[in-house]
């Protein structure tokens, strides 16, 4: 079943030069119809194709589904529009900020498929890098893997440049203990939402990272037992 139309990502190409509330306001109804409407359908698709293999998952589209409003409160940056549309499908959908699940994103530039986490607090980011210092061996194969390192290639984020005593001989054996962050991405064209079987091949590429995903919930999973 195909979803979108190529205006899909037309308004996206036409709202960049337009970025203001009068050209949206213009064409809202366009949004509706282009955007809004048909990017839910496939957010509930994709949730429905990775409960085939996850029955926990008890979430909507409207859990999943980010604003197309930017946060202008604090950036240089007041374009008021995002020129995507981005959805995260996990336990906590977009507002648990930790719990590794599928977070992908559609662009006029690209389709891309994200794991892993990007905001741990300092309890879960503890609990990770004393997972992966306790498991190196386990962990060490995970990202290591053929596949993964070919779809994903490296893991991605922000570092420490020091780490407590306790960390510091496992981060001279492994220095992704020295991340901040922890996730993977890869790319696709934009023009592979038009295609058929889209929304089980991106969830397929998901699984490919699902072993990463779990080792790094793990530990956060603990916490809240």
């Amino acid at each position: 079943m195909a979803h979108f139309t190529p205006d899909f990502l037309e308004f996206f190409k036409e709202l960049a030069p337009n970025n203001n509330k009068d050209w949206f306001d213009e064409n809202r109804k366009r949004y509706h119809e282009s955007i809004k409407k048909p990017f839910e359908d496939f957010v509930t698709a994709m949730i429905n194709e990775m409960r085939k293999t996850d029955k926990s998952l008890n979430i909507t589209y409207k859990d999943c589904i980010f604003r197309i409003n930017r946060d202008i409160r604090f950036a240089k940056d007041k374009s008021p529009y995002k020129l995507n549309r981005s959805a995260a499908i996990a336990q906590g959908g977009k507002k648990d900020h930790a719990s590794p699940g599928l977070y992908f994103e559609i662009t006029p530039e690209h389709v891309r498929v994200y794991t892993g986490i990007h905001g741990p607090d300092k309890d879960q980011l503890l609990a990770v890098r004393e997972e992966i210092a306790d498991n190196q061996k386990e962990f060490d194969k995970i990202i290591n893997e053929k596949k993964f390192k070919k779809v994903f290639g490296e893991i991605n984020g922000e570092k420490n440049v020091r780490l407590p005593k306790e960390l510091q001989e496992a981060g001279e054996n492994q220095p992704l203990i020295y991340n901040k962050q922890f996730y993977v991405y890869t790319s696709f064209p934009p023009e592979i939402i038009f295609e058929e079987g889209v929304v089980k091949k991106l969830v397929d590429t998901y699984k490919i990272a699902e072993p990463f995903a779990k080792f790094l919930s793990k530990p956060i999973l603990n916490l809240k037992s």
